[in-house]
């Protein structure tokens, strides 16, 4: 008799969004637009940061915390975008990726059989990894009113449960585009604190808002280093360094302390060259990411024309990211719909139902590519519809 792997294990439902992905990668000549990704390449100051960094010998192990100048170079960075003083020593845990500041902050928070809640549609992870160890993510869409989502605190109090640990929410959300208000992080806030929840914030996107602000501002000008407050936080986006696999996650000191602890037996470190190579994308990247981000607007701004002239799809404006989620009409069956039109047209969209509860009938749209890519996928959508 065969032994099967764990109940944990075979309970994490393959990503939807990679089961088109690995279709795709058996084409030729996709329009790739279902990762979360620029197909922009890193910065050349970035490149050559790295560069210096192995010649410099940053090539060993480091803290399980990550680097001290890393660290460091993340409170000034804060200090600075955010107007929030934070103990680099003790209260910020360098990670191998945003993937993996959740891994640790979920691990820190939840005992297995616990519930947690998280805000949806969202991108998949963090109810996968709840669901590897052994826990209940609730799922809670949601409420699109006025063309724009927000938060339902009376939704989240009907889901409350006495195993309830966690609250999990993404601003700005992947896929939505949507960004918290400083009322709704107050409330999600208040909310955690009436019901003694660890509040998870997914900020990875903070740098990719359309307002004008140089940054979406964080969770932490609101609470108090004692909240029983988490920020998962990546360099992939913003700097184009998806590859690099580096992130951070910011946290009380007791969960920081312990989630510096379990680094050691998940990767021991993130790699030091790459820690290094993250100082000089804070210290200096500013241009870039200006750069991007106008970028980024234009391309916003051109597929929600074009989405908005196709018959049967309608989509909000989002204030943040680098997606669109549009709605298709008497779309029931999200994923076989990505399949066909990419089979059909080579355009590579996710499907909404990828994205949990309120995903359903709708597609996410990542326009973090080069015009001419996303003109063509739109032409073909529209003829596809």
């Amino acid at each position: 008799m065969s032994i099967a792997v764990s109940d944990s294990a075979r309970a994490v439902p393959h990503s939807r969004i990679r089961e088109l992905a690995e279709i795709a990668m058996t084409m030729d000549n996709v329009l790739k637009l279902y990762f979360g990704e620029s197909n922009l390449p890193t910065p050349d100051f970035i490149k050559r940061a790295a560069d210096k960094a192995l010649r410099d010998g940053f090539t060993y192990y480091t803290s399980n915390a990550g680097l001290l100048s890393t660290r460091t170079a993340l409170a000034n960075y804060y200090q600075r975008l955010q107007g929030v003083a934070l103990d680099p020593a003790s209260e910020i845990v360098v990670t191998n990726s945003g993937v993996q500041a959740l891994h640790v902050a979920i691990r820190c928070t939840i005992n297995p059989g616990d519930d947690a809640l998280v805000l949806t549609p969202a991108w998949p992870n963090a109810c996968a990894i709840l669901k590897m160890y052994g826990c209940n993510p609730i799922e809670l869409a949601q409420p699109l009113q006025n063309n724009r989502y927000t938060v339902d605190i009376a939704q989240l109090e009907a889901a409350i449960t006495p195993k309830t640990k966690l609250l999990v929410y993404t601003s700005p959300s992947n896929p939505l585009g949507w960004v918290a208000t400083r009322e709704e992080k107050q409330a999600l806030l208040d909310f955690a604190r009436k019901h003694n929840l660890w509040l998870l914030a997914d900020e990875v996107y903070e740098r990719l808002v359309y307002s004008g602000e140089t940054a979406v501002p964080s969770i932490l000008q609101q609470a108090t280093r004692d909240d029983a407050v988490i920020v998962a936080q990546s360099f992939s986006k913003a700097w184009c360094m998806t590859g690099w696999r580096l992130g951070w996650l910011i946290a009380r000191k007791d969960l920081a302390a312990r989630a510096t602890q379990l680094n050691e037996f998940v990767i021991s470190c993130a790699p030091s060259f790459v820690q290094r190579t993250g100082e000089t994308a804070l210290e200096w990247g500013d241009e870039s990411v200006a750069s991007l981000v106008a970028m980024l607007k234009g391309n916003r701004d051109f597929c929600l024309d074009a989405l908005r002239q196709m018959k049967g799809v309608s989509v909000p404006d989002p204030e943040g990211a680098f997606y669109l989620f549009p709605k298709i009409e008497g779309l029931t069956d999200s994923f076989d719909f990505c399949k066909r039109l990419l089979l059909e047209t080579s355009v590579g969209l996710a499907p909404g139902v990828a994205f949990g509860a309120g995903g359903e009938g709708r597609v996410r749209l990542c326009y973090a590519v080069e015009r001419p890519i996303l003109e063509q996928a739109m032409e073909r959508l529209s003829r596809f519809l």
